[in-house]
């Protein structure tokens, strides 16, 4: 640039007073042992926060955590436009309800720490010091370039299949006289902060990301926009100035950003600071037929964070499932520490997927089942109970109104080395006992037509005149076993698995008979339990019914 650099920058900014080496007394390097990570979550305040946005947390809290560092949420609201009332709020709620704390930054009742403020829009000063400092450096130059002098711009790039962008011959304003500048603020026309990029697409640099490993980008040549016409920062300058006053050492993002790396390494080096580690995670992908894609906000109910609370996934599945997809070797971890705290388990970026990570839905509820399996019957109600008051209501009143039962059925079969996983989601509680209420009670499923109804029937009333809620559950067996002797149905499954045709079924099938006359259903949990939670008289009437209508 030819012109002068301090006269341009008191120019453009009169009333800064203020000077970068006030800043760095005012935001001094933090006091933390060696090694220890800063991170930082620095979402825009939009309004949707998705899966990715728990993956980065999850990632950034745990590099920060495990190394005793700090991690603070950065409100990144510089596009006004975008930004949805509130958004603030449930960000840190859905965070929050996954284990995600922050250490410092922006709260739901202001900021909180030694660093802030923690919303961009409220950092304006402190961007225009370090605006002043580029502008005077000769690094930065004020752009009065209209809309449609941008468009027309634009439109004769494309016409000489030139890239596009303003750099070059195309930066109309790159070394204008200070005298043309004055002349414009005079006439009181509008103006943006460009970077004055001295890159060239011809070179490239090369660069190791924490994730993806040694990169070879383009350097960049286009002169960005710094401050907006209204001085508010762009994403790009504002994350630079914030991620150095801040101390940040490491920045986690999504690799939709690597386009941007080269002109933020260029940021960084202009203003003469050395600039944090870079992590950019590769998307979270699914099979679509035969091929991958990205996991769509218009196409994918299960990208938004609300998805997994309405239908009922604990808290801890999807915070197992995801340490899984991001660390390859968790699976193995937990499979040696069933029964440890998920926080004990070393996460590491090094086991991490440069390309991105597979979405399986269906392993998403294999691990959910077995995260609620190791659960206490306890848990499972309360948390039942949590979901079904929000999500279902008149299940949610039912539960609390009959927590005896719902406990003793929630109890059958937990515990032990193979407990039921009958439940991935809270939803599936319903479901899996709500026959045990009888407002909830319906037959869902059939006898399987080869079996004579007479048979069923007599079977049924069998059990009838022997039933004991006394009996022990050797008893109640025995019982069951000479009925179906009594009727045909072999009472030994070895002897009838060896000659299925000398008898009309098992005992097994004489169970089942009871199983869908007291539950509505061919499966259920053990049904002697079953039957001393529900009772002898609704027992009984639930057969009586059964038999009526055979």
């Amino acid at each position: 640039m030819n012109t002068d650099c301090n006269a341009l920058a008191e120019l453009l900014f009169p009333d800064v007073c203020d000077t970068p080496e006030s800043l760095e007394q005012r935001f001094p390097q933090r006091e933390l042992q060696e090694g220890a990570v800063v991170s930082r979550m620095a979402p825009s305040p939009t309004g949707f926060v998705h899966l990715g946005n728990l993956v980065q947390g999850i990632t950034s809290e745990r590099l920060c955590h495990q190394s005793g560092g700090v991690l603070y949420l950065r409100v990144e609201d510089t596009d006004a436009k975008r930004e949805v009332p509130g958004a603030v709020e449930v960000l840190i709620e859905a965070l929050s309800h996954y284990g995600i704390c922050f250490d410092e930054g922006a709260t739901v009742d202001g900021d909180c720490g030694d660093y802030g403020p923690y919303r961009q829009r409220q950092r304006r000063d402190i961007y225009h010091v370090y605006a002043k400092k580029l502008v005077a450096e000769g690094k930065a130059y004020p752009c009065f370039c209209t809309e449609d002098e941008l468009s027309a711009m634009h439109e004769r790039q494309e016409a000489e299949k030139a890239n596009f962008g303003y750099y070059g011959k195309w930066a109309l304003w790159r070394d204008r006289s200070i005298e043309d500048i004055k002349a414009a603020l005079d006439e009181g026309k509008p103006w943006v902060l460009r970077f004055y990029s001295q890159g060239f697409v011809e070179n490239k640099i090369k660069f190791t990301d924490l994730i993806k490993g040694s990169l070879e980008l383009t350097e960049n040549d286009i002169d960005h926009v710094l401050l907006k016409s209204d001085g508010i920062p762009t994403y790009h300058f504002a994350h630079a100035v914030d991620d150095h006053l801040m101390r940040t050492t490491h920045v986690v993002r999504g690799d939709e950003w690597l386009p941007s790396l080269p002109f933020h390494l260029q940021l960084f080096s202009a203003l003469g600071w050395k600039c944090p580690k870079y992590l950019h995670i590769g998307p979270l992908i699914k099979m679509d037929g035969d091929s991958k894609r990205k996991l769509s906000k218009r196409k994918d109910p299960e990208l938004a964070l609300t998805y997994y609370r309405s239908e009922g996934f604990p808290t801890e599945s999807v915070y197992e499932y995801l340490m899984g997809v991001l660390n390859s070797n968790f699976e193995d971890w937990r499979r040696a520490n069933p029964d440890a705290p998920v926080a004990d388990f070393k996460f590491s970026y090094k086991k991490m997927n440069p390309a991105g990570s597979l979405f399986d839905y269906a392993k998403l509820c294999d691990v959910s089942k077995n995260v609620i399996s190791r659960m206490s019957a306890q848990e499972v109600y309360e948390k039942t109970l949590q979901w079904a008051l929000e999500y279902d209501a008149d299940f949610g009143a039912i539960l609390k109104d009959n927590k005896d039962i719902a406990l003793r059925t929630f109890a059958i079969g937990r515990g032990g080395k193979k407990p039921r996983k009958d439940i991935a989601v809270w939803k599936d509680a319903k479901d899996y006992m709500g026959f045990m209420f009888s407002e909830l009670f319906e037959v869902k499923d059939s006898y399987d037509e080869r079996f004579d109804k007479a048979d069923i029937k007599a079977a049924l009333n069998a059990f009838l005149e022997t039933y004991d809620p006394a009996d022990s559950q050797q008893e109640w067996f025995d019982k069951i076993k000479a009925i179906g002797e009594r009727i045909g149905f072999c009472p030994d499954m070895k002897a009838y698995k060896a000659s299925p045709e000398s008898y009309k079924g098992s005992v097994a099938d004489i169970s089942m008979f009871l199983r869908v006359a007291v539950t509505g259903k061919l499966n259920s949990p053990d049904m002697y339990e079953v039957m001393s939670i529900l009772g002898q008289d609704e027992v009984r009437k639930r057969i009586v019914s059964m038999t009526e209508v055979l």
